[in-house]
């Protein structure tokens, strides 16, 4: 029977991958009214939109079939 050394290379990627995340919230910081009043805009837009969308497409296979 033998032991396997431990793979350091896995470690090591790791390692390197939790120093890029410990970066990426280093930098976010919370954004300003005025910058998530216009995300909130901008995604709500998108909801209306695909729902419109999605909508027309309803009501077009409902009338087709007449």
């Amino acid at each position: 029977m033998e032991i396997s050394k431990p793979d350091f290379k896995v470690d090591i990627l790791h390692e390197e991958l939790f120093r890029k995340y410990l970066r990426v919230i280093k930098l976010a910081r919370t954004p300003t009214r005025e910058e998530f009043t216009k995300i909130a805009t901008v995604a709500a837009a998108g909801v209306l939109v695909v729902g419109l969308i999605g909508f027309l497409i309803y009501e077009f296979f409902i009338v087709l079939p007449h």
